[in-house]
């Protein structure tokens, strides 16, 4: 999962606390756009605990995707940072 291009899905997850991928997108599927580095995991940094340094990705979505039926413009498109903790490959 690490090169622009890849599939991957938004985990399901909903733990508890300061989390950083949001509802709306957990679930579904879209294409790495980029990788942008590795930083501090800012669901730890959050607590004052110490973070580990993950991977954090642009992602980009369709609005087709996202919204289904109900997508105003189905091809436009919505990039979110996501961390590698949330991702898995499609």
């Amino acid at each position: 999962m690490t090169s622009a291009g890849t599939k991957v899905r938004v985990k399901t997850m909903t733990p508890p606390g300061h989390i950083r991928a949001p509802f709306y997108l957990r679930g579904k599927t879209g294409e790495i756009e980029r990788i942008l580095g590795r930083f501090k995991n800012p669901e730890q940094l959050a607590y004052g605990l110490p973070a580990a340094e993950k991977t954090l990705y642009r992602v980009r979505f369709s609005m087709a995707e996202l919204w289904g039926d109900a997508a105003e413009n189905p091809t436009d498109t919505l990039d979110a940072e996501i961390y590698d903790h949330w991702l898995e490959e499609a």
